[in-house]
């Protein structure tokens, strides 16, 4: 089969379901997964879809409205998480006074916390955050406010206003869509309102994302990408590089 057969292939299977692993491709094609690497990287380049950890997604936005659970968010993309948690850890020194945002990768980074890090100062509104610091010997303060289930976050007026108090010198937020057009977004406006009133508190905004959250776009809107860094394993897309600094753990 020639190269454009393939390309024609993969890019009507992606047309159809968003979103293929490298083994669907593979015996959707009958070729070889070195072949099939190969075809993503070239029409990554082309800029005909965003080749992923794993497969590929097409380039342009995704709307999500639905949130995992936590505990589905953890099993998600681990290796990557992990890596962009490592990176994220580095930044923290024994002097900073640090948000935590809940989350899945955020969860990463807390676990990850070692050496003058676990000196910092925290303020987290997650759950499993705030326990897991605790744990370590770090000091850590939690925000009033309601308790959401689906994502162990504590959100609402009572914790906006709560975080209002504080400065922080670097803040590590999670999102679930990154978008040029659309920024950081998040399914749920009161998770989305805490993460906003924390990177208007904070000097150093990072949000930490994987390379699946790209191009993708939520109900609620936290920031425009002006407003924070990205922490990535890989960024699909250098657009993102044109609008705010892009650090990447795959390079």
């Amino acid at each position: 089969m020639l190269a454009e057969e393939r390309f024609g292939q993969i890019l009507n299977l992606l047309s159809k379901q968003r979103t293929a692993t490298v083994q669907e491709l593979c015996e959707a094609l009958g070729t070889s997964e070195s072949t099939i690497r190969r075809d993503l990287t070239e029409l990554d380049r082309l800029g005909k879809l965003n080749k992923v950890h794993g497969g590929a997604t097409l380039p342009d936005s995704r709307f999500q409205a639905e949130e995992p659970t936590m505990q589905a968010k953890e099993t998600l993309a681990v290796p990557q998480k992990r890596a962009i948690a490592a990176a994220a850890a580095a930044l923290i020194h024994a002097e900073d006074f640090v948000f935590i945002d809940a989350g899945s990768t955020t969860l990463e980074l807390v676990r990850a916390l070692q050496g003058e890090a676990l000196q910092a100062n925290y303020v987290t509104n997650g759950v499993a955050h705030a326990r897991t610091l605790a744990q370590k010997g770090c000091r850590v303060f939690l925000p009033g406010g309601l308790l959401r289930p689906q994502t162990e976050a504590i959100v609402g007026a009572a914790a906006v206003s709560s975080l209002q108090q504080y400065n922080f010198t670097k803040a590590f937020m999670g999102a679930n869509g990154v978008a040029l057009e659309a920024g950081f977004t998040t399914p749920d406006p009161e998770e989305a309102a805490v993460k906003a009133t924390v990177v208007h508190r904070a000097r150093e905004s990072w949000f930490l994302v994987d390379d699946a959250k790209f191009a993708r776009i939520c109900p609620a809107v936290i920031a425009d990408l002006h407003s924070g860094a990205i922490l990535t394993n890989r960024c699909p897309s250098p657009k993102y590089k044109q609008y705010t600094l892009v650090k990447e753990t795959e390079l």
